[in-house]
């Protein structure tokens, strides 16, 4: 079976990595997701080294994951449909202000005044309810942002506009949570979280001044109801094997080995390197993953798109084996390096398959269907990280996510041999 077209194939043998960087409304919504990505890592940083501290138990920290994850997996199938239905920069600006407002809250919360009245179980409440807030408004803002690229950028520059697209998250990803450690040491948890607030403002005037093609698909007609609009996005999904079994590649190696979520654990007691050694483990695998999505705008893996996939998941859990046997900070920081050159790309797949794949009328539900399975692994693999590292001790439950991600790769490889003849350019 094979996907190629035309325009893919043209574009395959004159390839053009930096075409869709000649795009301003691209480039805008490139910087703009860089910003937004900076802010939202700073914050998480700073949040998980705070709640540890103010409690010392790992499942605070998945809590927080769980807050985020259920208003944000109850509303995204919602959130798809309205940005099928909708101008997706309206969506995008109304949800930025959300995130300002939910920001501007927790500042509040966890000032010293703040502290100063609430009791410690009030504040916990507050901030697992901001955390709840901020899932929602993700819930609408991710199937917006996911689904605008058809509409700034030409179907053949799709697959290295995606690419693009996570390199700029990527590049948040690592200069967030190694600012946030640095900037939490030199002016503290008020003033970094100040930051963010300037951040998001930036961010929000970026995607302000996005302007769509000229020869942008139009939006669909209103026509049916938004029942049928979900449905027909999740029986596009079920009924596509490829994008169905990619995307839950993802969410079972992800929900079992991620392990982002209890690092402030191993800062503080295993490795013992304080919040600026919390933040530098917290880039590497953003490190990682941003130079390899660089790489694959040049050199897209997408020729043997479910080999390529398999390969980087197994890769994924042997690099979070060497993790949880590591006793020494540089080794920890390579094999955190390593799970972020795999994860990025199974990233670039796995957004490649979404963007392609889906005709441009369900692409928003689509691209939603596929943020609840990464929300699932992110959000419900920080609970499932924090729940494991109390039940069983921290390094025991990252062998046993390590394991269950290569027993996961395995089953995938025997189930889904017939898409190995599948190819995306």
């Amino acid at each position: 079976m094979s996907l190629d077209s035309p325009a893919t194939a043209a574009a395959d043998a004159r390839p053009d990595a930096y075409a869709a960087l000649r795009v301003a409304g691209f480039r805008r919504l490139l910087f703009g997701v860089l910003l937004f990505a900076v802010a939202l890592l700073i914050q998480e940083v700073v949040i998980g080294y705070r709640l540890y501290q103010l409690t010392h138990d790992p499942l605070s920290l998945g809590l927080v994951g769980l807050a985020e994850a259920v208003p944000f997996i109850s509303l995204a199938l919602f959130g798809g449909h309205f940005a099928d239905r909708h101008d997706k920069r309206r969506i995008i600006r109304l949800t930025m202000i959300v995130f300002i407002a939910d920001s501007s809250a927790l500042l509040w919360v966890l000032s010293a005044s703040a502290q100063a009245r609430l009791p410690q179980a009030t504040q916990l409440l507050l901030i697992y309810a901001l955390a709840a807030l901020l899932g929602l408004a993700r819930g609408f803002f991710t199937p917006a942002a996911g689904a605008l690229l058809p509409f700034l950028v030409p179907r053949e520059l799709y697959a290295r506009a995606s690419a693009w697209r996570s390199s700029s998250w990527q590049t948040g990803a690592v200069i967030g949570p190694a600012a946030g450690g640095f900037l939490y040491a030199g002016i503290g948890l008020s003033g970094t979280l100040a930051t963010v607030l300037l951040l998001l403002l930036a961010a929000l005037l970026s995607f302000s001044r996005i302007r769509l093609r000229d020869d942008a698909p139009p939006l669909p007609p209103a026509g049916s109801s938004i029942w049928h609009s979900l449905r027909e996005g999740l029986t596009f999904v079920f009924r596509s094997r490829l994008i169905l079994y990619a995307i839950s590649l993802d969410l079972f190696s992800v929900l079992f080995g991620g392990v982002v979520a209890i690092l402030p654990v191993f800062a503080s007691d295993i490795l013992r390197v304080g919040a600026q050694g919390l933040g530098l483990l917290r880039a590497a695998p953003s490190l990682g993953a941003m130079l390899t999505v660089i790489a694959c705008t040049h050199y897209l893996p997408l020729r043997h798109a479910w080999r390529n996939l398999l390969l980087a998941v197994a890769g994924f859990g042997v690099a979070t084996l060497a993790f949880a046997l590591s006793k020494l900070f540089w080794v920890s920081l390579l094999a955190l390096f390593a799970t972020g050159v795999f994860d990025s790309v199974s990233v670039v797949i796995r957004q490649t398959i979404v963007q392609v794949l889906p005709p441009d009328h369900l692409r928003g539900r689509v691209y939603s269907v596929n943020s609840i399975f990464i929300s699932s692994s992110n959000e419900l693999g920080a609970f499932e990280s924090g729940s494991m590292a109390r039940l069983i001790g921290t390094v025991p439950s990252v062998l046993f996510g390590a394991a269950m991600t290569l027993v996961t790769a395995l089953y995938c490889w025997c189930r889904g041999r017939d898409l190995f003849s599948v190819r995306l350019t």
